[in-house]
């Protein structure tokens, strides 16, 4: 299993409703896999510089790729991408 997570901080943050809202539309693209996207609850007492985080967990390497293909993926991107100002991403093989 592939654990695909993405941090995202806003430009500005009277933004971060949009920018949650443009993330949602990676909960609709269909497969198998699982994301959500959340607000950072920032209870961190070091580091709360994110404030979106999408969290994803796919089968395989495939998956993901082909996940990231899809238009509703393209428009999300499109959307958010104006609006934020870091995003740091991360994919890794969850241990059994």
């Amino acid at each position: 299993m592939i654990r695909h997570i993405v941090m995202f901080s806003a430009k500005h943050k009277d933004d971060l409703d949009a920018i949650h809202e443009g993330l949602m539309n990676l909960t609709r693209i269909p497969g198998d896999f699982t994301i959500e996207i959340a607000y950072n609850e920032k209870a961190d007492q070091i580091g709360n510089d994110c404030d979106i985080v999408v969290y994803g967990e796919f089968p395989d390497i495939a998956t993901l790729l082909e996940y990231k293909k899809h238009p509703l993926y393209e428009k999300s991107t499109s959307i958010v991408r104006p609006m934020r100002e870091i995003r740091m991403a991360a994919d890794v093989i969850a241990q059994k």
